[in-house]
């Protein structure tokens, strides 16, 4: 393997196109007026030995060094002579593990992949990636019958694009506000049914449901409470903190109710004293 890379890099460096080892260079040119090459850098898309990856093997071509200008549609387009393309996916940087992808949004997902990206060009055939490693160039990415945009006309593209349609954007909002209520659904129900069920160890599981739902705090309401729980937890904290404080506290407890004491037997001898004997 490691020889073959070696001749192939050889070789490649003999046509004078540059080649990281392992790879084979494809060069590219936005128009038939551009005289330097943009190279694009391709292998076969393997991973190790146990790892499971959402491209299939031996059909996935790896692309390197993608322009910002070049989409999935010109990269099929591009790739065509060697085999029918199956899909193409354009990435910021390789995966390295199979990891589960999000459906896309045009709405909620629009950052456009900044600078050059990678790509994933998968054929319907084995031969499709033989015969797109040993491609020759240039390979013209701008036709007058498929047009790409570059420069300020992509910018400008880009940005009519980022608009959204009010009622698309509705339709999409509301579809997915629909799917999230059904699945919200579908795990209350199970949970409803598993209320009184034992498991396998006979163990039932026990949960408590207030009588009337709680309804949600302010922002106002929730920062009033913090703060009140912090002006009491501040007050336990300073109150009795050290020992003296805590004997202090006592003396002047026990020297109030003396106080009250005397001012209660003096209250009483008043009384006392004006008291009258009035028999009629």
């Amino acid at each position: 393997m490691v020889a073959r890379r070696r001749k192939r890099g050889e070789r490649d460096s003999e046509q004078g196109i540059p080649s990281p080892p392992g790879y084979s260079a494809i060069p590219i040119k936005f128009s038939e007026k551009q005289q330097a090459f943009h190279y694009l850098y391709v292998r076969e898309h393997r991973v190790r030995e146990g790892t499971k990856s959402s491209w299939p093997q031996k059909r996935t071509l790896f692309v390197l060094n993608v322009p910002p200008y070049c989409t999935e549609e010109c990269l099929s387009r591009l790739f065509s002579p060697c085999g029918p393309v199956q899909s193409v996916g354009l990435q910021e940087k390789p995966e390295l593990a199979d990891s589960p992808k999000e459906p896309k949004s045009k709405f909620f997902h629009p950052t456009p992949i900044p600078g050059f990206q990678v790509a994933y060009v998968v054929f319907q055939k084995p031969g499709g990636v033989s015969a797109a490693l040993v491609l020759k160039g240039p390979l013209l990415v701008s036709t007058e019958s498929h047009p790409v945009k570059s420069g300020i006309h992509k910018w400008i593209s880009d940005y009519t694009d980022s608009v959204p349609d009010p009622e698309a954007l509705r339709v999409e909002v509301d579809t997915f506000m629909e799917a999230y209520d059904k699945r919200i659904a579908e795990e209350e129900a199970k949970a409803k049914e598993k209320e009184g069920v034992p498991d396998e160890e006979g163990w039932v599981k026990v949960t408590r449901r207030g009588r009337r739902p709680v309804l949600p705090r302010t922002e106002a309401a929730s920062l009033r409470v913090l703060e009140r729980e912090r002006r009491k937890r501040a007050r336990k904290e300073l109150l009795n903190f050290y020992a003296w404080q805590h004997r202090e506290t006592k003396m002047e407890h026990l020297a109030q109710l003396r106080k009250k004491f005397e001012e209660d037997k003096q209250r009483i001898e008043l009384m006392r004293a004006q008291r009258k004997f009035r028999p009629y």
